[in-house]
């Protein structure tokens, strides 16, 4: 079952931050077909996604939990790219992404999604490295 924090949707939602956001999907699929509604839902969620300038950068069985805590794993995973936040709002406000949201529902027995904000350098950092390296490559 989803059950989204109304508080933590609404101080989510009403952040005027235009920034790129990164929707962490932590998913665990009902035993009765979960799974099989799951990408039933993804078929109709892709387009609608698109429709607002998001795409899907990464969806994955998970494995084993390396860490002590949660005891019991997650059966996949989905990072979702959304341009802004405000995209994601009128994304979950929109009719036909409501409609497809219920068989997504009806395939989970558990989600946590995380917004992520990208660190600011991080991506800088990254090229440059990148940079150095290729850099190095070519001088030997």
């Amino acid at each position: 079952m989803v059950s989204l924090s109304p508080v933590a949707l609404d101080a989510f939602l009403s952040d005027k931050d235009t920034s790129p956001i990164i929707m962490v999907n932590l998913l665990r699929f009902q035993p009765d077909g979960g799974r099989a509604r799951y990408f039933d839902y993804l078929d109709l969620a892709k387009p609608i996604l698109a429709r607002f300038g998001a795409k899907i950068l990464l969806g994955g069985d998970a494995l084993a939990l390396l860490t002590l805590g949660e005891k019991d794993g997650w059966d996949a995973v989905l990072l979702v790219e959304y341009p802004e936040r405000s995209a994601f709002k009128a994304m979950i406000g929109d009719p036909e992404y409501q409609r497809a949201f219920k068989v997504g529902e009806s395939a989970l027995a558990d989600i946590m999604l995380q917004p992520v904000k990208l660190f600011d350098n991080l991506q800088e950092a990254g090229s440059s490295d990148v940079d150095r390296l290729r850099n190095a490559e070519m001088l030997s």
